[in-house]
Formats: C-alpha cells, sequence, structure tokens
C-alpha cells in the first residue's frame, strides 16, 4: 500500500474516532452558535494532518498530533477574534489565567469527555424534532454522514441535510446553552440520547456501506459513549445499562455472523463457540445492574431478547415460547412494524408460518416497507417458502435483492433464490 493510501486510511479512521471529540471541546470554547466555524476547524486539522503525513512519517500518537494542531489553531482564532461574543462565556472566564493555559484545560481527558456529554445533550434539545435532535447528534458527535444518517432514520439525503440546517439554525437563532440538563428536563434529554447511541449502534451492526456488513467502529462509538453515560451521575440509570448490556450482547457475535469469504452467517448457522464470552459476560453484568428501580424500558426487554440467544446451546434449543413473551412486552412498548416483523419471525420458529405471513401482510405501510425495504421482502419470502409457495418467494427475494446495497447481502439472498425448487 503506497504512503498516501495508508496515510488517507488512518486519516478517515481517526476522523470517526476523533472529530466528535474535536467538535465537543471545540464547541465548549466558542460556543454552540459557532458551531460552523468549528465544523470548519475539525476539516481544516483533518486535512493538514492529510498533507502532511502524505510526505513526513506518520507520528507514533496520531490523536494526539490532531489534538496538539486543533489546540494550537483554536489559540490562534481566539487571539485574533476582534469580538469576544465569538467564545463561550465558559471561555471568557477561563482567560483570565491566560490564552494558551485556558485553552489547554478544555483538551484534558476528563474535561474531553465532559464535553462530548454536554454535546450529546445540547443536540437533544426538547425544543428540537427528535428526529432533528438525532441527525445533529449523529452528525457532530459521530461524524456520521448524511447518507448513513437517512439509512439508520429510513430517510433520505435532503431530508437529512434540512434537518441538520433547521437544527443549527434553531440553536444559532435562540441561544440554546451548550450543557448537561439537571432535574425533569434531564429524564426528557436521555431518552434522545439512548435513541441516539441506539440508532448509531445499529448502523454499525447492519451497516449501510456496500462493501461492509459490520461497521466495527460505530459500534465501539457507541458502545464507548453509552459506557461515558454510565460513569457521570446523570447516565448512571437502568435505562442506560440496559441498553448497554443489549450493546455487548449483540457484539459478541460478531465473529461468527461473516464468513472467511465475506458471506453473511445466519444465527441459526453460527458456531457459537466463536461467540465473544468476555462480551457475554459483560452483557448479563450491565444486565443485573439495569435490574433495580422499577422502570421497564424497551432496552430492558431487547437486552432479555439478546441474553435468551446466548443462554441457549444452539439455535434449535432457544425457548421460543420466552422469546414470544418477550417480544408481545417489546410490542406494547414499541408498536412499529419492525418489532411485529421480528414477533412474525418467532411464529414461525413454532410452527405458525401461514400466520407469521398473515401478520406481516397486515402490517401498517406494508406496501411501502415492500418498495423500499429489503427486509421486509426477505424474511416474507423465507416465509412464503417454507410454506411451499415457491412464486411468492421468488419475487420477494428478487426483490430484496435489488433493494439491498449490501454485497454480502446480496451474495445471501442470490444463495437463497437458487435453492428454490424450480
Amino acid at each position: 500500500m503506497s504512503a498516501e493510501n495508508s496515510s488517507q486510511q488512518l486519516v478517515d479512521h481517526l476522523f470517526r474516532h476523533q472529530a466528535g471529540r474535536m467538535i465537543a471541546v471545540l464547541t465548549r470554547i466558542f460556543g454552540i452558535h459557532n458551531l460552523e466555524l468549528v465544523e470548519d476547524t475539525v476539516q481544516e486539522t483533518f486535512l493538514k494532518a492529510l498533507q502532511v503525513w502524505k510526505f513526513q512519517p506518520i507520528p507514533d500518537n496520531p490523536s494526539g498530533w490532531l489534538m496538539q494542531v486543533a489546540r494550537n489553531r483554536t489559540i490562534d482564532l481566539i487571539r485574533r477574534q476582534q469580538k469576544m461574543s465569538d467564545i463561550s462565556e465558559e471561555l471568557r472566564l477561563r482567560l483570565q489565567t491566560g490564552t494558551e493555559d485556558a485553552i489547554q484545560q478544555f483538551f484534558l481527558d476528563t474535561e474531553i469527555a465532559d464535553s462530548q456529554l454536554r454535546m450529546i445533550f445540547t443536540c437533544c434539545h426538547p425544543a428540537l424534532n427528535t428526529e432533528d435532535q438525532v441527525a445533529l447528534t449523529l452528525k457532530t458527535v459521530s461524524g456520521l454522514s448524511a447518507a448513513e444518517i437517512a439509512k439508520a432514520l429510513v430517510s433520505n439525503d435532503a431530508t437529512i441535510q434540512k434537518r441538520l440546517y433547521r437544527a443549527k439554525e434553531y440553536i444559532k437563532e435562540h441561544s440554546i446553552r451548550f450543557e448537561i440538563p439537571v432535574g425533569q428536563e434531564l429524564h426528557h434529554r436521555l431518552e434522545s440520547v439512548y435513541t441516539v447511541l441506539y440508532l448509531l449502534f445499529n448502523e454499525g451492526y447492519n451497516s449501510s456501506k456496500a462493501d461492509e456488513l459490520i461497521r466495527y467502529d460505530l459500534c465501539s462509538e457507541a458502545m464507548r459513549l453509552c459506557k461515558l453515560l454510565t460513569e457521570h451521575p446523570v447516565g448512571n440509570t437502568p435505562s442506560t445499562y440496559a441498553l448497554l448490556s443489549l450493546m455487548c450482547f449483540q457484539a459478541s457475535r460478531f465473529d461468527s455472523r461473516i464468513g472467511d469469504d465475506n458471506s453473511i452467517i445466519l444465527l441459526e448457522h453460527q458456531d457459537r463457540r466463536l461467540w465473544n464470552q468476555d462480551l457475554i459476560r459483560w452483557g448479563y453484568y450491565y444486565l443485573n445492574r439495569s435490574s433495580t428501580g422499577d422502570h421497564l424500558s424497551i432496552y430492558h426487554i431487547e437486552s432479555a431478547i439478546a441474553a435468551e440467544h446466548c443462554l441457549a446451546r444452539d439455535f434449535a434449543s432457544t425457548n421460543w415460547k420466552h422469546m414470544l413473551k418477550l417480544y408481545d412486552c417489546l410490542l406494547e412498548y414499541k408498536p412499529i412494524p419492525i418489532v411485529m416483523l421480528n414477533r412474525a419471525i418467532i411464529l414461525a420458529q413454532l410452527g405458525l408460518v401461514e400466520e407469521a405471513i398473515g401478520i406481516i401482510r397486515e402490517l401498517p405501510g406494508i406496501a411501502y416497507l415492500l418498495k423500499h425495504h429489503y427486509i421486509y421482502n426477505a424474511v416474507l419470502g423465507d416465509l412464503y417458502s417454507k410454506a411451499g409457495n415457491i412464486t411468492e418467494a421468488r419475487g420477494l427475494l428478487e426483490n430484496a435483492y435489488e433493494l439491498t446495497p449490501s454485497l454480502a447481502e446480496k451474495k445471501l439472498l442470490r444463495g437463497r433464490i437458487e435453492r428454490l425448487p424450480h
């Protein structure tokens, strides 16, 4: 691999892991109203890295190098500021100790962590639409592209761009404070924070990228931010632990989900000896931590479902009756098509294939879902195959093949289609 390609890959990787941290720190310095200035500064930092690392050895600590460049750039911008209103109130107070010392304090590890939590809670301000909250947080905290956010939110690029613009303008016009809320307001924002982390992990677990089934970096980022939340008094709640438990259970199966030829291995055929036992133990640990209190969240139920898979020694011995009860419970809290779809899959495992097909056919908006989302076509096609209706099965699986951008999923679906009786 050439030095240029090597540096490009490293910069791309670091952007995913460091951009959110840098944006959070710089936003705390310049204020949320200067978010565009912050994003430009971060972009300039990574462009400089790309230019320098093409011709000079990559530093031993590239993350530290990037933070140092961002810090120096910030000091330069502050010294050239003509209007003190272009910085945050917190920085204005700290500047009494001197510019360099004041800026350096923001780049301490503990301050970076606090800045990221502030960024998450600020983006999840209740005055913003929930969709705008999620889109803005995924963009600023985790560096997802508009296309990735669109997939996570079942939307399109143009709509996401509008949401991002609308959210940024609202924050600027209404002087939203860059802070972690307190009291009753904290509870409302926590729910949006959970949604953001949940969607971020899901985008990594089922990537929208054509050539990458699992995006380990996104899953790791979601787990890191969720762990960060548990370590702060505001996020030390049963729901946070339940969400982190769910992520641990799901991540434990990474090594068994993809074959040596980059093909998808479905749960039924996975080698459970490859499941990461350390992550499973952490999953149970956090699930136990989540059991305090009297509030049951969707993350408790979904984590319990994931734990049920881990309890079974193989696919055939899964307690499907208990799984159905868990999905019935989840459906009460989360009555959306994807949950109904998964519940139908459980019914099919219990031998109720025709009933499962009928439920899917009656899903809200099923005509739209079958036209735009491959998973509904794939599941329904598989169920029709089990029911012996090969014509319907073939048509639905062909639709799913055309709708998915994932090469691995296309390969799996093509295999299913070719194995159908003629």
